[in-house]
């Protein structure tokens, strides 16, 4: 084991954090989210509260502040109970804008477990969020093999004392993360937690040659093998993400939806093409695709990357279904 909860917990709460983990451990095995023993160790031995002294529930306009440091003896046990939830917890709210939050568990394990690390890997993080996912990683790794990236010094601060109370130490940079830790370079791995619109050839490039790629592209998954520093092919994963956009990237285009039936756009499989075509295919040109294919779900959707060009593309990179990224360079 590469690590574990070398932190300090408050007395009182020590024995409801350890049940609380425990639990989250045997819903998340009982879902097939956690089939590694490695990751379960993970899960069960690092204290998500750590991690989210304060969060706010509760949907967007009506969200009130939960934190740990509630006096009250009914407040403090929801902040803990709430933290071991599998749900996505807000943390970070500026100008009634979402800015950072801890992902859902479950789908945290779900994207680890895709990651496929092995002992030695080198993982660069996207988007460090409240270091609850670094610290997964470097339990799994140890902390010399884990660096992670965000653009906001106050989250990167906020996460380095998180870690360090959990007994955790990788690497934590304040930057860019469309522009990689290339000093730290090359990694095996390169996991982002917050959503792009194309690949940064950055990661590309910082990537070892068969290394993965894993990041979170029209509210799907991407899982990108490396070729070389310029190329990449990959398949979406099944399950949806949304993830809070990667800042600093460039904006991409926002899916046209006036005249779609209300019934069309509750298909979460029909939202996911129209955003990963929006720029390069007309809203009624995709309904006639997806119609046509027989309402094909993510898995059968790709990215490819070759000297710069991105595209996406159904069943296969060299198909007749292929949509340049962004909508700004043809395949």
């Amino acid at each position: 084991m590469a690590g574990g909860t070398r932190g300090t917990h408050l007395k009182g709460d020590a024995e409801l954090s350890s049940a609380l983990r425990a639990g989250l451990v045997e819903r998340l095995q009982a879902a097939g989210e956690l089939t590694d023993p490695r990751w379960r160790a993970a899960f069960a031995d690092v204290p998500r509260e750590l991690f989210v002294p304060a969060y706010y529930a509760g949907a967007l306009g009506g969200r009130h502040r939960v934190s740990g440091d509630d006096p009250g003896p009914l407040g403090h046990e929801s902040w803990m109970v709430g933290a071991y939830a599998d749900e996505p917890l807000a943390t970070r709210v500026r100008d009634g804008e979402l800015i950072s939050s801890s992902s859902q568990p479950s789908l945290m394990a779900l994207m680890l477990s895709a990651l496929n690390v092995q002992n030695g890997h080198r993982v660069l993080e996207i988007g460090t969020g409240t270091g609850y996912n670094a610290a997964l990683l470097a339990h799994r790794l140890g902390d010399d093999r884990v660096t992670t990236v965000d653009l906001d010094p106050e989250i990167t601060a906020s996460a380095r004392d998180h870690l360090a109370r959990a007994g955790f130490h990788p690497e934590v940079v304040t930057g860019d993360g469309a522009l990689g830790c290339p000093w730290r370079a090359p990694f095996d791995r390169i996991l982002a937690t917050c959503a792009v619109n194309r690949v940064p050839p950055a990661w590309i490039a910082q990537t070892r040659p068969d290394g993965l790629i894993l990041a979170p592209l029209a509210t799907g998954l991407i899982a990108l093998r490396v070729a070389d520093a310029t190329h990449a092919d990959g398949r979406f994963l099944r399950t949806p993400a949304y993830f809070v956009p990667l800042r600093g990237g460039e904006p991409g285009p926002v899916p046209r939806i006036r005249g779609l039936p209300c019934r069309l756009l509750q298909s979460e499989r029909f939202r996911f093409l129209l955003t990963l075509t929006a720029g390069a295919l007309d809203p009624a040109d995709a309904h006639a695709l997806w119609r046509a294919e027989g309402r094909p779900g993510r898995e059968r959707f790709g990215v490819s990357v070759a000297a710069g060009v991105q595209w996406a593309w159904l069943d296969r990179p060299d198909g007749p279904y292929r949509w340049p990224l962004g909508g700004t360079h043809r395949p």
